[in-house]
């Protein structure tokens, strides 16, 4: 039985349909959702830039984690819309290995992926999130069909 569902989003077109897939199994299974988005660091010279050039009201929310918190309380929102118990977890680092921590931490029954960068001669890179995840996975893995 599925009881948590992990689902990585960097808000493009074909992440939103794997979190729709995931969203949409969690509501069937009645498993707990946790929606993923990695992020690198921002310079600081960019930080201080933005800050100063913001109201005095919001510059103390410009940072690192601004562009994120917006893809995941858009995730978030849809979950919640779907009924469905959901977390977010905004992670510094490198997408897939976000996704696999997240997993492992939480006890994760499933993670869920969009195929996007699996098809052709590019499913053969080792950079490709899904192939990552598929081949290091602590748990299941759907692939969503994402592309064309």
């Amino acid at each position: 039985m599925v009881k948590k569902i992990v689902v990585g989003t960097d808000g493009s077109d074909t992440a939103n349909d794997a979190v729709a897939s995931a969203i949409e199994l969690a509501k069937l299974s009645g498993a707990d959702l946790e929606v993923v988005s990695a992020y690198s660091p921002v310079p600081e010279s960019r930080l201080k830039a933005e800050a100063g050039s913001s109201p005095d009201d919001v510059a103390h929310t410009v940072g690192p984690r601004e562009d994120v918190e917006l893809i995941l309380g858009n995730a978030v929102a849809a979950a919640k819309k779907a009924k469905v118990s959901v977390t977010s977890h905004p992670v510094e680092g490198d997408p897939a290995e976000a996704l696999l921590d997240v997993a492992e931490q939480n006890g994760a029954d499933l993670i869920v992926v969009g195929n996007r960068g699996m098809t052709g001669a590019t499913r053969f890179f080792l950079g490709s999130v899904p192939n990552r995840i598929s081949h290091h996975a602590p748990c299941d893995v759907w692939i969503v069909h994402t592309s064309g």
